[in-house]
């Protein structure tokens, strides 16, 4: 199945990823971003193909038509494209204009289901019950009103334009955040307040359910693959309530000590939860993730990674954490300077021990500490070092006296010119090389990523390559799949063939509502077999020489689409021809519109031609039974040919490929010939008498479960014949 996923790149999108993956569907991802500023979250190797493009453009659409999918997947309100925070009025604005432009490009397709995630944040009242979809909404903010905007647009499509559009509500959604992501809910915010400060302020009177992430999505993935959706909005909570005092002694078990409570119950109770139980009562709901594991996840990789998380100014939690972080950050920016001094000391010390020395005397240990930090840390501190070395020599010239006539000296200035000549030369060239090392590193990272990107780019060609050549040889397209299918025809009894005829045309038509009808007589065909219901909503038998376009079309030879929609019409039907004969109509409804191609028509063409040998053939069989297979003076079959004709029809029966009653006469002392030919007039064309089990009279009414059987049983005893019920034949 097409899956097309819309959002950006957050936990929920991640998780539906890994979902779809597992359950082996295409997977298409619109980012909603432009160019190379795309998502770094979402490698591509886990979608089939990525479209880089923003939600108001024009590609939208061009994306649509080329994925053509039959599941779209809107984040909505957990789209990671918006920001909210700071941006809530333009954001709002730019929010449904997206919405407006992707439903739009996808009602033009037709076919297909629409899901867009909304959040319990259309809600702002205190509700003592839980929430149902019929409550009015009532948002309050910008991001809440326009995610409400975003499901009545849903709704007006699915009115309007008769787009399946669905609405799921999720309720305070929470999961293991990635490292310095911020996330709204209260798990999340709780876990964060007890990194800053070091407590938690909890109102017990604030009650909510929240629900983790992966039960999300696997009660999200049941109504997108679900066949039919009797709602058009549903709520998706774990219904489990609790309030922030319960959420905070979770927390503070898994956090471990020094972390506090600041009881804020206060004010009037508020309750926030929705109501689940229309969800759970047509798809079922189980929660595999409960508060204990999902917030203890939450609050250990909180705390582990505590350093992504936190702000300079509220590290660790309290004053005293406030302090330790600030002296952490003083200590770390001081260090280069405390080395410096204490250097400084062990070169002045070095310095003066070597002066008047015959083999050290010479040796300048200013300069060699000057240039030990200019070549470790740079030209800033080269110029400390140099001034530290100035004063520690003027020092030493004087014996602990600065002295006029040392400043005067031209010597000295010289002595410091150099030093710190060489410093900042040397500090340069230190700075030189790791800017260009960095630039290097910085190149390099890219040229990686560059080289991360070719690779999953071709992956994702080479897998698309694999797709392609599997469908070139195992499309139901292709003739050799075609032919392969209809000639298992050819293993079935005569008796067998125009029901199985109905099956295989439902496998190569993609639908599961197919009939097949067996022309009677210039005016009237008869219904043979069908797979479904729907398919046999035209009745038992039509008179297709009054059904306008249809016959017209098949008396052509040409190929019927009901292009107008007709809903008491098949969407496509064909006509199989013996002899310039029409001999079988093969119908077809359950097919989207948009597959109601010229392509499809041919495809149907071909079709009925590869199953015409073997349909016609057991046509013409069933009706040589009348002719040749009677009993002598009767229109009753013998009992060999009655019986492989009702096992034919159970079996088929057995399979839902038709409907049947099989009846037997209670004829008394009166022989089956003088029966017969009393109930031939009460019984149908369509119909068969026959004997068995040595010579009982039997009745196989074609097409008629049990209910309308009665209404021929009562034909029967009018004209004073019992008959018994036979759902099996014996």
């Amino acid at each position: 199945m097409n899956v097309l996923l819309i959002g950006g790149a957050s936990k929920v999108m991640d998780a539906m990823i890994d979902k779809l993956n597992k359950s082996n569907h295409r997977i298409y991802l619109l980012t909603g971003q432009k160019g190379k500023d795309k998502e770094r979250g979402i490698s591509r190797k886990r979608v089939f193909e990525k479209y880089d493009f923003l939600y108001d453009s024009e590609s939208v659409k061009d994306v649509m038509e080329s994925v053509r999918p039959e599941i779209v997947l809107f984040m909505g309100a957990y789209d990671t494209n918006f920001e909210w925070k700071h941006h809530g009025r333009t954001e709002s604005v730019r929010y449904t204009s997206s919405l407006i432009n992707i439903l739009s490009a996808y009602s033009m397709l037709g076919g297909g289901r629409f899901v867009y995630l909304s959040s319990q944040e259309v809600f702002s009242n205190s509700y003592a019950n839980d929430i149902p979809e019929t409550e009015k909404v009532s948002p309050k903010g910008f991001k809440a009103l326009a995610v409400a905007q975003g499901e009545e647009l849903c709704g007006n499509y699915r009115n309007m334009q008769d787009v399946d559009t669905v609405v799921l509500r999720l309720d305070q959604v929470y999961s293991v955040p990635q490292k310095g992501q911020e996330e709204s809910n209260p798990c999340y915010r709780m876990c964060l307040e007890a990194l800053k400060r070091g407590s938690i302020s909890a109102n017990g009177r604030n009650s909510f359910s929240m629900l983790y992430v992966n039960d999300a999505v696997e009660l999200i993935y049941k109504v997108m693959t679900a066949e039919q959706v009797g709602q058009p909005c549903y709520h998706i909570s774990s219904m489990e309530e609790i309030n922030e005092m319960e959420l905070a002694q979770i927390i503070i078990e898994k956090m471990g000590a020094g972390i506090t409570i600041t009881d804020q119950s206060v004010g009037e109770k508020y309750r926030h939860i929705l109501d689940g139980r229309t969800y759970q009562n047509e798809f079922g709901q189980r929660i595999f993730t409960h508060y204990p594991e999902g917030v203890g996840e939450v609050a250990a990789f909180m705390k582990r990674y505590s350093d992504s998380f936190l702000k300079s100014e509220d590290a660790g939690g309290g004053w005293g954490g406030r302090l330790l972080h600030g002296t952490k950050v003083a200590a770390k920016s001081l260090l280069p300077l405390l080395e410096n001094l204490i250097c400084f000391v062990i070169f002045y010390i070095l310095y003066d021990r070597a002066a008047g020395s015959q083999y050290f005397g010479r040796l300048d240990f200013y300069l060699l500490y000057v240039l030990l930090f200019a070549a470790i840390y740079g030209q800033q501190e080269a110029i400390f070092s140099a001034l530290l070395a100035s004063v520690g020599y003027c020092f030493r010239q004087t014996d602990g006296h600065i002295q006029f006539e040392v400043l005067l000296d031209y010597n000295t200035y010289v002595w410091m010119a150099q030093l710190f000549i060489v410093g900042m030369v040397v500090g340069y060239i230190r700075d030189r090389l790791r800017h260009t090392q960095d630039d290097k590193e910085e190149e390099l990272g890219y040229l990686y990523e560059r080289i991360e990107d070719i690779s999953e780019i071709n992956d994702s060609n080479v897998r698309m390559k694999r797709n392609f050549e599997a469908q070139l040889v195992n499309h139901k397209d292709s003739l050799g799949k075609i032919y392969e299918i209809t000639s298992s025809l050819e293993r079935y009894e005569t008796e067998e063939v125009l029901f199985y005829a109905a099956q295989v045309l439902g496998e190569l038509m993609d639908s599961r509502d197919v009939a097949v009808y067996i022309v009677a007589n210039r005016d009237y065909a008869r219904l043979f077999s069908a797979t479904s219901p729907e398919a046999r909503k035209l009745g038992n038998s039509v008179k297709y020489t009054a059904m306008g376009d249809l016959y017209t079309e098949l008396s052509n030879g040409r190929v019927y689409i009901n292009k107008n929609m007709e809903a008491e019409l098949p969407l496509m039907a064909s006509a199989v021809y013996a002899e310039e004969e029409m001999q079988l109509i093969l119908m077809v409804w359950g097919i989207p519109w948009q597959r109601m191609t010229l392509s499809e028509a041919n495809r149907l063409t071909v079709i009925g031609t590869l199953i015409q040998n073997a349909s016609v053939r057991a046509s013409r069989y069933l009706e040589s039974l009348k002719g040749q297979r009677y009993i002598p003076g009767t229109s009753v079959l013998n009992e060999d040919a009655f019986t492989q004709l009702v096992k034919a029809f159970l079996d088929a029966k057995s399979k839902g490929l038709t409907e049947c009653t099989l009846v037997e006469i209670v004829t008394g002392y009166q022989g089956y010939e003088q029966a017969s030919a009393l109930l031939e007039s009460c019984i149908r064309q369509t119909d068969y008498m026959g004997t068995m089990e040595g010579g009982k009279l039997y009745i196989l009414l074609s097409n008629t479960d049990l209910e309308n059987a009665e209404g021929v049983r009562d034909r029967f005893r009018k004209l004073g014949y019992e008959s018994l019920l036979k759902e099996v034949m014996v």
